[in-house]
C-alpha cells in the first residue's frame, strides 16, 4: 500500500518549484512509461496496478516499482482518470551548445505559455525528425504533467532546451550563420520562400508573437496564407496547427 508520504512526495512533482527541487517528473499512461523505460531517461520509481505489472515484468526487472491499485493511483495521478501506470522520473541534464544546430531545422519559441500547446509541438518536432527545440525563459516548463501526457511519449525523442533568445540569435549572427525564419503576419508567403535544409524557425506567443526586440535577427519572414472569403472569421491559427503546416512546407521543400 502506497503511503501518505510517498502521495505528497509524489503530488509535488506536479508543481515547477518541486520538480526542479528533486530533479524528478511524473508521466503517466502504457504509451509513454514504456518509451521512458526504453530511452536513455533514467526512472527513479514506479507504481502500477497488478495487470500491467504482470503484463510488462520483463521491462521492469531492474526499476524500482511498487504494485498499487486503480484507486491509489488515482491519489497521485495528475488526470481525471488514472491510468494503470505513473513512473517518477529523473531530469534529463540536456544543456546546449549552439554549435549543435548546425546542419538542421531547429524550432524556436518564444515566451510558448499553454502546456497542451508546448506538448503538441514537440510531437510535431518528432514526427518531421526536428531534433532540438529552444524555448525562452519565460516558457511554461516541459516538464509540467500536462506537456508530458500531451507529447505521447515524443519529448524522449527530441531535447528541449530554454534558453536567453538574445544570445542565441547574436551568437548564431557572429558564428554560426545559419538562417533566421521568423513567423510573422507580414511574412513573405511560405509557399513562395526560399527554404532551406538548415535554420531556425521562431514562433511567437500565442496571443502576442514574436517580440519585436528579436526582428533584427530575423533573415526572412514567412506566413501561412488565409484564403480571403466573405464570412470568414478566422484571426489566427492556433500554434500547434501552425507549427505542423510550417515543419510540413520545410520538409515537401527540401526533401521532395
Amino acid at each position: 500500500m502506497i503511503s501518505n508520504s510517498q502521495i505528497k512526495f509524489i503530488k509535488s512533482l506536479q508543481t515547477k518549484k518541486f520538480r526542479n527541487e528533486y530533479g524528478l517528473f511524473i508521466a503517466e499512461g502504457d504509451k509513454i512509461s514504456k518509451m521512458i523505460l526504453k530511452s536513455d531517461y533514467k526512472v527513479h520509481s514506479l507504481y502500477a496496478t497488478n495487470d500491467w505489472l504482470n503484463s510488462n515484468h520483463e521491462i521492469i526487472i531492474d526499476i524500482n516499482h511498487e504494485e498499487v491499485s486503480i484507486n491509489e493511483l488515482g491519489r497521485i495521478s495528475s488526470l481525471k482518470t488514472p491510468q494503470e501506470v505513473l513512473v517518477v522520473v529523473k531530469i534529463a541534464d540536456q544543456k546546449l551548445n549552439p554549435k549543435d544546430l548546425l546542419n538542421q531545422l531547429t524550432l524556436v519559441f518564444d515566451e510558448i505559455k499553454d502546456p497542451g500547446n508546448l506538448g503538441t509541438v514537440i510531437r510535431i518536432a518528432d514526427w518531421f525528425g526536428i531534433k532540438n527545440i529552444i524555448c525562452s525563459l519565460d516558457s511554461v516548463d516541459s516538464y509540467n504533467p500536462k506537456v508530458i501526457q500531451a507529447t505521447m511519449g515524443s519529448f524522449c525523442n527530441v531535447k528541449i532546451h530554454y534558453y536567453p533568445l538574445a544570445d542565441l540569435f547574436n551568437i548564431n549572427k557572429k558564428e554560426m550563420h545559419l538562417p533566421v525564419y521568423g513567423t510573422l503576419l507580414n511574412g513573405e508567403n511560405i509557399y513562395h520562400a526560399n527554404l532551406k535544409k538548415e535554420g531556425l524557425i521562431v514562433f511567437g506567443n500565442e496571443s502576442k508573437g514574436i517580440d519585436q526586440n528579436y526582428y533584427t535577427f530575423i533573415n526572412e519572414s514567412i506566413k501561412i496564407p488565409s484564403i480571403d472569403c466573405v464570412g470568414s472569421g478566422a484571426e489566427s491559427l492556433n500554434i500547434g496547427v501552425s507549427v505542423g503546416i510550417v515543419c510540413s512546407e520545410f520538409m515537401r521543400y527540401n526533401f521532395n
